[in-house]
């Protein structure tokens, strides 16, 4: 039988997981937010006289070059994410649900079902992440030009309050994401909240599958947090305790942001492997 112990750990895996993705991913930013940092301080440096042009040329160039090596970084990050990542979790879920049945996992293997739901996961968070850096890099283009503009400004106007470091970081702050209502988070936070969700959903969408294809199930059973809603953390309709067929389960394989949905095997004839629902 399977253990609550060897079911914890199979959580436990996946929060590492989910954890050491973050932490790369947002190591990958700091290339950006140090980039910035240090274009600040060259610019800062710069005084009026024959060299300053070339100063700020040379130092829009630094910047430009780490803005490069920002894009590569976070470039290779989505593309494991997308293409070694994400699949280990699909898996992680399957054999989850295997274990929850009682079934050995060398009965699982890569069906046409299952390298297609992992493929169109993969290819829809790539797409969000790669989104999210061609922001990010349109953002940090923005913050050079302006830094430029009021650097040479105050060479030009000999006018040292035109360049303030602080008021173009504040206007410019890289170091965070902009949602679509327009508030702004740190990258750490919504790199957790981002990559938590892409990888319980993708789990989750695993261990259904799993459920469907290799146990015959036609539903699940739903274990979540007491207050969780079906749809949303706020849905009237709660999750926890409930059985969801495989369609519903697969549309609704969380409810929001570090959400702890897990699904359990649900036999509607309890003779065939026990009733372990």
């Amino acid at each position: 039988m399977t253990t609550p112990t060897r079911r914890r750990t199979l959580r436990a895996r996946l929060l590492d997981f989910i954890r050491d993705a973050t932490s790369r991913l947002t190591a990958a930013w700091r290339i950006l937010t140090g980039a910035q940092n240090t274009l600040l301080d060259a610019l800062a440096r710069i005084r009026p006289g024959r060299s300053a042009s070339a100063a700020i040329r040379a130092a829009q160039t630094t910047f430009q070059q780490r803005l490069a090596d920002f894009d590569r970084a976070v470039g290779a990050f989505t593309e494991r994410w997308a293409a070694t990542d994400l699949p280990l979790a699909y898996r992680e879920g399957a054999y989850g649900m295997l274990d929850r049945a009682d079934r050995p996992r060398r009965s699982w293997s890569w069906t046409t079902r299952h390298q297609n739901a992992v493929t169109a996961l993969s290819a829809q968070y790539y797409a969000h992440l790669t989104g999210r850096l061609q922001e990010a890099l349109r953002r940090a283009r923005a913050f050079m030009r302006a830094a430029v503009d009021a650097a040479r400004t105050r060479i030009t106007q000999f006018d040292v309050g035109t360049f303030d470091p602080a008021a173009l970081r504040d206007a410019h702050p890289l170091g965070t994401v902009i949602y679509v209502n327009d508030a702004r988070h740190p990258v750490e936070t919504w790199a957790a909240a981002a990559l938590s969700w892409q990888a319980v959903t993708t789990a989750n969408a695993g261990a259904v599958t799993t459920a469907y294809e290799q146990l015959a199930c036609t539903r699940v059973k739903v274990r979540d947090g007491a207050d969780c809603g079906w749809t949303s953390h706020q849905d009237s309709d709660l999750a926890d305790g409930t059985y969801r067929s495989i369609n519903d389960a697969l549309a609704h394989p969380v409810a929001h942001s570090h959400c702890i949905r897990e699904f359990l095997p649900h036999f509607d004839r309890p003779n065939i492997l026990g009733a372990l629902s």
